[in-house]
């Protein structure tokens, strides 16, 4: 059985129709990973942030009518708090799907009390996500609808650039280019801004950066830069659901990085678009704010209420859910 159902009933020709929307069922366990991290904004712990979200995420998504294995557990880059890469989640009387989870992205953010900080979750049918952990970086590209056909990971910045402003019918200048703020992008910074675009610098989660600049309306056109490729997985189920463009190519750190990838069948140089990091149409992306920021506002905790807000996303149906949820602290 897989995340789309073929109907029973009687037709011309067969027709897929949708089953149950999954991702309404997993945006519960990101509303508990989000509640959970809620405590410790701002107080500097960043692992004991991670691991209550883990905890809470692990807990509600074995309530989820699926047969689940995790093939991206982001925990694995920086030794943090897990949900370990094959581990089983759902009640296992559902269809059978690959699972992508980052409890935060934005552990520091938390920490710190930055804006920005998610919960996030990606799904998309059994065997239909690239195997890429053996290389913990790549160089991405994002944007929306506009990009495709158009940007692309083998061209120039300042082409880049040009091109996708043409597209929208705007000068380079009015264009906003989302990067993650490190030393490893100041070369890239001043090309972006050589190229006459503006830029818009993450301190952290590059996730958030790639649907900003996937969606209509963010103020963000563009997203490009190294990050890491447990991220670019779970951003290609979002981006697929948005229409947009999203492309990576693997960055090993060292010669040891690169040559564990070519020994695993990576091929370095390759530019693998959407359909190369996640095939098939069907991908669910839930994500719940942690901290607030741009893409969604944070958790809210009073005496009487705790509030959260989510984004929801499917791509084989193209709805693109925001939901903002009452919960009671004494259920929590």
């Amino acid at each position: 059985m897989t995340l789309l159902q073929q109907t029973d009933a009687p037709r011309d020709a067969d027709v897929l129709t949708p089953d149950r929307n999954l991702a309404m069922e997993l945006v519960r366990a990101t509303e508990a990973a989000a509640i959970a991290a809620s405590p410790w904004i701002g107080r500097g712990r960043k692992n004991a942030a991670d691991g209550a979200a883990v905890d809470a995420m692990r807990a509600f998504l074995g309530t989820v009518a699926c047969d689940g294995t995790v093939v991206i557990g982001e925990g694995e880059k920086d030794h943090a708090p897990m949900l370990y890469n094959g581990e089983r989640v759902g009640r296992g009387d559902g269809p059978a799907c690959d699972i992508a989870v980052d409890p935060i992205d934005g552990t520091s953010l938390t920490a710190t009390g930055r804006p920005g900080a998610l919960s996030v979750i990606a799904v998309s049918d059994r065997g239909s996500m690239y195997d890429l952990h053996h290389v913990f970086y790549m160089d991405k590209i994002a944007c929306g609808p506009a990009g495709v056909g158009v940007v692309d990971l083998g061209q120039s910045v300042r082409d880049n650039v040009r091109e996708l402003a043409r597209k929208l019918g705007k000068h380079p200048s009015d264009l906003r280019v989302a990067v993650l703020d490190r030393p490893r992008h100041e070369g890239l910074i001043d090309e972006i801004r050589s190229a006459g675009a503006g830029t818009r610098l993450l301190s952290d989660g590059d996730i958030g950066g790639a649907i900003d600049a996937a969606r209509p309306g963010s103020g963000v056109d563009l997203c490009i830069g190294v990050g890491g490729t447990p991220e670019g997985i779970i951003t290609a189920c979002a981006v697929k659901a948005l229409g947009g463009v999203l492309q990576g190519r693997l960055a090993p750190r060292d010669d040891a990085e690169a040559q564990w990838a070519r020994e695993a069948g990576h091929e370095l140089d390759r530019i693998l678009g959407l359909d190369d990091l996640v095939s098939g149409d069907n991908t669910y992306f839930v994500a719940t704010g942690v901290t607030g920021g741009d893409l969604l506002h944070g958790v809210e905790r009073t005496p009487q209420v705790i509030r959260t807000e989510s984004l929801v996303l499917r791509s084989a149906s193209g709805t693109i859910r925001r939901i903002s949820a009452e919960h009671r602290p004494e259920k929590w």
